[in-house]
């Protein structure tokens, strides 16, 4: 095989075979495929696109790339979340102690933030002490003892998913919905859980901006996971404004442990107590998804999902004193109230404007992947619906850069819409998808 001939046969618009595929895939994990014809193959994939065997195929050469995890020796049904990418979405860290409490292996391996969507690694490295990088014989064994891990993607899962999404971002190659599929399922089915609960976010703050190409790509991930032998479900969620109040590494900590608290705003919490519902119906902890989602309400409430988030941190050795002292957490130098310059209701929040605000804050990462502001970020006092005064508060930016807090506070009102009359309530949840 010669990597020309496939980027040929991809162009002209005809299906590749797995072993094509495979070629291709090992070839530039190994270094024998330069980048040049990777980017040629990826954008002849983005324009001609892959059939549902294809990505399939493509789904299975990229997992062979990589160790996968076996978690076996848990005794029971293992299960895991993964969401497509928002703001302000701190869901993990509140998920995943609702489900572990229930009796349930929450075994969940997440990413660093990217673009303008924040990483579940980077919030949880802002809780003092705590460790991400696990063994897989730590993680298996804290998965064992406590019902739950959570930790960073080791070096050697999906080795061709980190190369190749790199390559990707700089070809402007990452929204192919065959890309986006095998990418995340690759990961997802190393992992090792045997259930897995798909968080497709819809809208302004999410990669997929509407329904219908976010639909498509639950489906296709959905088929992907049941193929594999694998429970997957999936729910497609509102992200045209952020999730919850907070943007940013330790506020969305504070926010997901305030929430754990029964203390969190409404929409954060009603979403949480779904999926974990979802999850816990899955992993037959319930006979019935109204009775998971009772079951996430109840722990939730009485305070078993706190206990359990103070046992993970504790097992991987963070403080567990931050729950009740939020002093223990980064500070930044400087704050600043953004003030409004209208009188009305809210319409409209661009998310995706807020998560990069939040971002050159100093949330998030750059270009080059350089250290993150932990601190750093915003919390929204005001929200789509909400009525606002002139002069009165609608968000308060923090960071350790006073130029660039001066900056964005210049910026930051470009993000909102105001109205005289309230706009239409949108669905926190759109859409439940199984197969």
């Amino acid at each position: 095989m010669r990597a020309y001939d496939i980027i040929l046969k991809k162009r002209n618009g005809r299906t590749l075979s797995f072993e094509e595929l495979n070629f291709m895939v090992k070839g530039y994990v190994d270094g024998k495929i330069p980048d040049y014809q990777v980017s040629a193959f990826l954008m002849a994939v983005f324009f001609r696109g892959l059939n549902e065997t294809e990505t399939f195929d493509l789904t299975k050469a990229m997992l062979e790339t990589g160790d996968k995890i076996d978690l076996s020796e848990i005794k029971g049904i293992k299960v895991d979340k993964h969401s497509t990418g928002g703001v302000g979405d701190k869901t993990t860290l509140i998920i995943g102690p609702l489900v572990a409490s229930t009796g349930l292996f929450f075994a969940k391996m997440s990413g660093r933030g990217l673009g303008h969507t924040g990483g579940t690694i980077d919030k949880l490295e802002s809780i003092p002490g705590f460790n991400v990088n696990l063994t897989i014989e730590k993680f298996i064994e804290n998965v064992k003892r406590i019902n739950i891990a959570i930790a960073s993607q080791t070096k050697k899962l999906v080795v061709a998913d980190k190369k190749l999404y790199a390559l990707r971002d700089v070809t402007a190659t990452v929204d192919d919905i065959s890309l986006i599929a095998s990418s995340i399922m690759s990961k997802k089915l190393a992992s090792g859980s045997d259930v897995i609960l798909l968080d497709v976010k819809v809208g302004s703050g999410a990669f997929m901006k509407d329904v219908y190409d976010a639909e498509k790509l639950a489906k296709l991930m959905i088929k992907i996971g049941c193929s594999a032998g694998k429970k997957t479900v999936a729910l497609l969620t509102n992200m045209d404004q952020p999730l919850g109040k907070a943007v940013g590494n330790s506020l969305e900590v504070i926010e997901a442990i305030e929430t754990l608290k029964g203390k969190g705003p409404k929409d954060l919490e009603e979403l949480c107590i779904n999926l974990a519902g979802n999850l816990i119906f899955l992993g037959n902890k319930a006979k019935s998804l109204e009775e998971g989602i009772k079951t996430a309400r109840k722990n939730l409430k009485n305070g078993n999902a706190l206990k359990t988030f103070s046992k993970m941190i504790k097992a991987q050795d963070g403080d567990p004193s931050v729950i009740e002292d939020y002093k223990r957490f980064p500070k930044t130098g400087y704050s600043l109230e953004v003030k409004s310059p209208e009188e009305g209701y809210i319409y409209k929040i661009d998310a995706e404007s807020i998560g990069l605000a939040s971002v050159k804050l100093g949330a998030g990462r750059n270009k080059k992947g350089e250290k993150i502001d932990l601190a750093s970020g915003i919390v929204l006092h005001k929200k789509v619906g909400d009525y606002i005064k002139v002069n009165e508060t609608i968000a308060t930016l923090y960071s350790n850069n006073e130029a660039k807090i001066q900056e964005i506070s210049k910026i930051f009102l470009h993000a909102y819409k105001f109205s005289n009359t309230p706009p239409v309530k949108q669905k926190l949840i759109i859409k439940r998808i199984e197969q």
